[in-house]
């Protein structure tokens, strides 16, 4: 006989994280569509400017998407001459695929750094034997909202004169010593992918500086490479935020502190009282705040926890399995594979996690979770 699950309980639902501000939405939805103006109109002016006192930056600019904002920092760095075609830049090698994929777009050289056991960011104590003779960045990435910062990573960063270009795509309103990320490099690349904890209804992101060259260049790079209508003075693309994402995220934002810390009880719930031998729990660095865009666990016996898991209606994901090092696309980086870093990845599973979890959901998935034992 088949057994009923007994509840169901979802990895994450936007409808839900979205209805809670159904009402601003349509109000701000119903203002762009009212105005006229779609592109780089009132709600994107106001929405960079909220984001960037948010952050603690001078500039922000609205971009299509994580990736092109990772790219747009890239070449305009390349056009202001501080970095060069070829010059290598170190990156996590258990990253999403767009921190690669930005490097490697740009004309640059990813060179893969493991990450840490416990914290799961960039391994700082192992930068330095990783540096070469054209290394002249770091992009540090904030994985799973946690930030990737700590007094070893500044040390080398200082030392070596590195650009420091964050990929903030998970942790915005993250704190390290009390500064949010995307405001401790020189650059910052943000995603607001719907699934994010400050996500839009669409594909939408933004550069954060305070360089005031970067955020001019940036800005007219991603308008095609024209600062004037019709006269083109670089090689730029397509690549701005819309009236309508802006207005979303302007509504959005007001809540994201409020969500932030919902996010934190959550994982803190998880924390205290998921107590089973065969889990490996998230810990927390010093010196920062961690905003859980997703909790992640580590098992040895991984496939069989989510299949037990999913037997008992809890839904979770894996993210990002495969190590950069790993990917077909990039199988001249293969030289640069890591044992440790493949294993890691391999436990690795995504609990639920959202600012709109029941307090009942969270206990029935520790519930379940505490009596899970591997059966081979």
């Amino acid at each position: 006989m088949k057994t009923e699950i007994q509840r169901q309980v979802k990895f994450l639902s936007l409808k839900k994280v979205n209805n809670k501000y159904e009402k601003d939405l349509l109000e701000a939805l119903s203002s762009v569509v009212n105005s006229g103006y779609f592109i780089r109109g009132k709600q994107t002016i106001l929405f960079e400017k909220n984001f960037a006192k948010y952050i603690g930056s001078k500039y922000v600019i609205g971009v299509g998407n994580g990736l092109d904002a990772l790219r747009l920092i890239i070449r305009g760095y390349i056009l202001l001459g501080k970095l060069q075609k070829n010059d290598s830049i170190l990156v996590p090698n258990n990253t999403f695929v767009a921190s690669i994929l930005a490097i490697r777009e740009e004309g640059l050289q990813p060179i893969l750094v493991p990450p840490s056991e416990t914290t799961y960011n960039i391994e700082s104590s192992k930068i330095e034997a990783y540096i070469q003779d054209n290394t002249t960045a770091i992009m540090p990435v904030h994985l799973y909202g946690m930030p990737a910062y700590n007094d070893v990573l500044e040390k080398v960063i200082k030392k070596h004169q590195l650009i420091v270009i964050e990929d903030n795509a998970q942790a915005v309103g993250a704190l390290y010593k009390l500064k949010k990320t995307g405001s401790l490099g020189h650059a910052a690349g943000i995603s607001f992918y719907p699934s994010k904890n400050l996500g839009a209804l669409g594909d939408a992101g933004a550069v954060v500086t305070s360089d005031s060259d970067l955020a001019r260049i940036v800005r007219i790079l991603s308008n095609y490479g024209s600062e004037k209508k019709y006269y083109h003075d670089y090689q730029g693309f397509n690549s701005r935020l819309d009236e309508i994402q802006a207005a979303v995220l302007n509504v959005k934002l007001k809540g994201i502190d409020a969500d932030n810390q919902q996010r934190s009880i959550i994982a803190q719930q998880y924390i205290y009282n998921i107590k089973n031998q065969y889990i490996k729990l998230p810990c927390i660095q010093d010196n920062c705040t961690h905003v859980w865009h997703l909790f992640v666990i580590r098992c040895s016996h991984k496939d069989q926890l989510q299949q037990y898991l999913m037997k008992n209606g809890i839904e979770t994901q894996i993210h990002y399995p495969i190590a950069m090092s790993d990917q077909t696309v990039f199988s001249d980086l293969k030289d640069q594979h890591c044992e440790a870093t493949s294993k890691m990845q391999n436990e690795i599973l995504s609990l639920p996690m959202s600012p709109v979890m029941e307090d009942d959901e969270v206990k029935y998935v520790i519930q379940t979770i505490n009596k899970f034992e591997p059966w081979i």
